[in-house]
């Protein structure tokens, strides 16, 4: 069985602003300064408490404080997950093709399943998936191989493209065995060259033609 999976922020969807807001909320609680984008951006990808942390860490607050504001980010952003967040271009179209051509969708992310799931019913694209695991779907999240594992697994697939955008989605990747797809204007940290061996689209357009390739035979 052929499967696509994907992640989630930064891959699917554009939802760093609302994570900011979020963010900057929690730490207004604390009255420290708030955080632009590019800071934030660079501190997605592994889950909300390592977001909290490294937010904390750069505010400079008090290991103590690690739980409450972990909990009031995630209050925060639960209240308003889809403000200012929307899919990226030609999203849509890519799912649909996929689903013409018979391959299965699944999506493995390190966002908690609820605001996941309620992010895919509220852009109309729950749909499309298979399969969803979450960050908090397993004991262990992303760059660990068993969230991609199962992922897989309850697709029943043995060809399996996963496609992300940031270093902890291609670990997971090469973790897992899988080949890499790279969305190079996602929530990346490193440079290009970092992903190697993965196939780079700039845009889901020139995805289309990486999957017409993958899985015309």
């Amino acid at each position: 069985m052929r499967a696509v999976i994907f992640d989630l922020d930064g891959t699917l969807i554009d939802s760093a602003p609302d994570i900011q807001a979020a963010a900057n909320r929690a730490l207004a609680d604390f009255d420290c300064t708030p955080l632009d984008l590019p800071t934030v951006i660079s501190f997605i990808g592994n889950g909300v408490p390592k977001l909290a942390e490294r937010v904390r860490l750069r505010a400079g607050l008090a290991d103590h404080v690690q739980s409450d504001l972990t909990q009031r980010l995630m209050t925060y952003y639960n209240e308003n997950p889809l403000g200012l967040t929307k899919l990226y271009p030609d999203c849509l179209g890519t799912l649909q093709y996929l689903r013409d051509i018979g391959v299965k969708i699944g999506l493995c992310t390190n966002k908690p399943y609820a605001p996941a799931v309620h992010i895919l019913d509220h852009l109309q694209i729950a749909q499309y998936f298979d399969a969803v695991i979450g960050g908090d779907s397993l004991e262990v999240k992303k760059p660990d191989p068993a969230p991609l594992r199962e992922t897989i697994a309850r697709l029943q697939a043995d060809d399996v493209l996963y496609v992300g955008d940031s270093p902890v989605d291609y670990q997971t990747a090469q973790n897992a065995g899988v080949d890499f797809a790279f969305f190079t204007q996602g929530y990346r940290n490193e440079p290009l060259s970092y992903f190697q061996n993965a196939l780079p689209f700039d845009d889901y357009r020139e995805f289309l033609a990486i999957l017409h390739d993958r899985f015309s035979a």
